[in-house]
């Protein structure tokens, strides 16, 4: 990974240094291409990851982890991204989307008894909000929580949801009271093992070692306890994270952008044609020259809103900034990766993979245009 470390501190160094390592062993190029080609989850990797302590990275040291700042996260996330997509996916899927609902709204029984078997990799968990007509608009949501004695049942039908078909517990949206909007929202845990619930892996574009799902609710019963929170007391919570997820999404497309630009580059300068190498036409020299700078607003605009955000500022702008400037950037990258590599990256192979992982960015964990919306309203628009 040769690219620049101005303004990391040394830990911040050594911990992209040694997750690359441990990828770079337990996640070889060639186990990359098998587990694309089988839509198969990175479970080697996770559970090396898992061993050497690093799901407990953003979760606080009373738990076990190690509290780690958003700079840190950023930084790790980024190397991930740079390594591998799908097995950041699965990464994040457990460690910050799972795993921070847990930390902050789980009751300190749950904490104790799930976040240390989290951390130990021997609990994966996953998030159910996005549904057939409520992706971006959380408060839209059909499926339904209505009390029945000590417990709730739940019956509705989640869409897209990351590594439900490998999860031991998810996280699902469900509403309480459906008249109330998003103060009828409320938030459980529930375990993926529950009679009546029924996971179905979809057939996406890329990232196909993180697969969505489709989960069914029938007469799902839920312990009342498994509430996280309060009833019609979702809506904060699911807010609370969103900073942080559009940041990491960020990072996640800034490394990815890295990575492409390092393939292209590498191909290019030992491709010639009409006795040159390729480089020394300008039509592929500015294309390389442009991947560049889209990396570089990518990583600028991550870093920034990292740092704004261990400040305390108040970073909505920033971070959403972010998320959309590296996505799209990361699109960007990885179609003129595409094109200089010709019918060598078009052909089943890394750069066909990351293509078509990139192009996840602009729409998961909220659409490009949603997110202009955002910043529209910031701006008093």
């Amino acid at each position: 990974m040769p690219y620049k470390t101005f303004g990391f501190t040394q830990e911040q160094i050594l911990m992209r240094d040694s997750i690359l390592g441990l990828l770079g062993r337990v996640l070889p190029a060639e186990k990359m291409l098998e587990l694309d080609k089988a839509s198969a989850f990175p479970a080697a990797a996770f559970e090396a990851i898992a061993a050497d302590g690093w799901l407990g990275l953003p979760i606080g040291s009373e738990y076990g982890g190690a509290g780690a700042s958003n700079t840190d996260m950023a930084v790790f996330i980024e190397a991930m991204g740079y390594y591998h997509y799908g097995v950041r996916s699965a990464y994040m899927t457990t460690a910050i989307y799972g795993a921070s609902h847990l930390q902050y709204h789980a009751t300190e029984a749950q904490r104790q008894d799930m976040l240390p078997r989290l951390i130990a990799g021997q609990l994966r968990m996953c998030i159910a909000y996005s549904e057939p007509d409520s992706g971006s608009d959380a408060a839209g949501i059909r499926t339904r929580a209505v009390r029945d004695g000590d417990a709730y049942l739940i019956n509705g039908q989640k869409i897209y949801i990351t590594n439900a078909h490998v999860s031991d517990w998810m996280v699902v949206s469900a509403k309480t009271d459906p008249d109330a909007g998003h103060k009828g929202l409320s938030l459980f845990l529930v375990d993926s093992k529950t009679p009546g619930l029924t996971i179905r892996p979809m057939d996406p574009l890329g990232s196909r070692s993180s697969l969505p799902n489709e989960v069914f609710f029938t007469d799902v019963r839920v312990p009342a306890g498994n509430l996280l929170g309060s009833e019609g007391g979702a809506w904060p919570m699911l807010m609370r994270g969103l900073n942080q997820e559009r940041l990491l999404l960020a990072a996640t497309s800034a490394g990815h952008c890295m990575r492409i630009l390092e393939l292209a580059k590498d191909f290019a300068v030992n491709r010639t044609a009409f006795g040159k190498r390729i480089t020394e036409y300008q039509a592929i020299s500015h294309k390389l020259a442009d991947m560049h700078m889209l990396t570089e607003l990518a990583r600028m605009a991550t870093f920034h809103a990292a740092r704004m955000l261990d400040a305390g500022e108040d970073a909505v702008l920033e971070t959403t900034t972010a998320k959309i400037v590296a996505t799209e950037n990361n699109f960007k990258v990885a179609d003129l990766g595409m094109q200089i590599m010709g019918g060598a990256g078009y052909m089943a192979g890394e750069m066909q993979r990351l293509f078509r992982e990139a192009r996840l960015g602009p729409i998961g964990g909220g659409t490009s245009e949603i997110l202009r919306n955002v910043i529209g309203k910031r701006l008093g628009l």
